[in-house]
């Protein structure tokens, strides 16, 4: 290994591990993958990982109901490591980022530049856990660190599906497989499984969604009103815009839902011919080539007019 985790870390006593706002499957596993690492690497420190609660459909990882959603007064920690993404959008663990000694950033997004003492950033690699697997020592890997780590790998590669993977990444997912754990439950249950609810959601973005740019870009947006009618929090919401993405001749999907006045989150999903990192990169979002989301202000037609005007130039240049 170039760069070795436990011994930035051999003399810390106090080790607390953060990830983004809403985190997903890749956050999660990534923090809980380390956690549970230096749980049994390093006995003698305290590690502690502090996450917006996440999703119940993550319960049954290990360190799952260790996580601490909280975020209350704690002494500065020795080392503290940021997962899947950059300070920017920490939260509430920002406080404790900013306050440790030792700063480890680790993370697969092109558009983040590393914000600690240490970065390992790696974009062209599919997952952040990916990137974890290879600074573990494969003989300090257990049942439990394989399951998270897998969990991570097979969300933000849409199960091995998305132009993300490679011939490394499927030969992790046969290694981590082989630590015999529940995978296809885990994989129905996290990634496939919606409550009634969220079906609902699905269908009427589906159903009010609308083509545009010669049928090449489709969009579809759910304001607070109809979120309140469903009772739906953002996190209902996942999988939407992959719908959209699924429907022939779509080069690109985009799915809005508001948070505020005037305020909507949006996510893209592209094909090869639109690069979405580079079109909400005008808008102070990031991402990856194929899949990226930003905060826009203004009207739901503001939002994708605006959008739409990066979109149309780059599949103009495409033909």
């Amino acid at each position: 290994m170039e760069w070795n985790l436990l011994e930035e870390c051999k003399d810390a006593k106090r080790i607390g591990i953060g990830g983004h706002i809403r985190p997903d499957g890749d956050c999660v596993g990534a923090c809980l993958s380390v956690y549970l690492y230096l749980k049994k690497c390093l006995p003698q420190a305290k590690v502690r990982v502090f996450l917006e609660k996440p999703e119940e459909i993550f319960r049954e990882l290990a360190g799952f109901d260790e996580i601490d959603s909280s975020f209350g007064e704690e002494e500065p920690f020795d080392v503290f490591f940021v997962m899947d993404c950059a300070d920017d959008r920490l939260g509430d663990s920002l406080k404790y980022f900013q306050a440790a000694a030792k700063r480890i950033n680790i993370d697969h997004h092109i558009s983040n530049k590393g914000c600690g003492d240490f970065n390992v950033i790696r974009p062209r690699i599919g997952s952040t856990c990916e990137v974890v697997y290879d600074l573990l020592e494969e003989e300090r890997l257990d049942r439990n660190m394989a399951q998270a780590l897998y969990t991570g790998i097979i969300h933000d590669t849409g199960i091995f599906q998305y132009s993300n993977t490679t011939p490394r990444t499927m030969e992790i997912g046969a290694k981590l497989i082989g630590y015999g754990f529940d995978f296809p439950r885990l994989i129905r249950e996290t990634f496939y499984q919606k409550t009634y609810v969220q079906t609902q959601i699905m269908g009427r973005a589906l159903m009010e969604s609308i083509r545009f740019m010669n049928g090449r870009c489709i969009v579809s947006g759910v304001d607070r009103k109809t979120m309140e009618f469903y009772n739906v929090e953002p996190k209902d919401l996942g999988g939407i815009v992959n719908q959209l993405r699924n429907i022939e001749g779509i080069d690109c999907a985009i799915f809005l839902y508001q948070t505020d006045v005037l305020e909507y989150k949006v996510s893209l999903r592209t094909s090869e011919k639109v690069n979405a990192a580079e079109v909400v990169s005008h808008f102070g979002g990031g991402g990856h080539d194929r899949a990226a989301g930003c905060t826009m202000n203004g009207t739901f037609h503001d939002c994708v007019n605006n959008l739409s005007l990066h979109i149309e130039a780059q599949l103009k240049s495409e033909g």
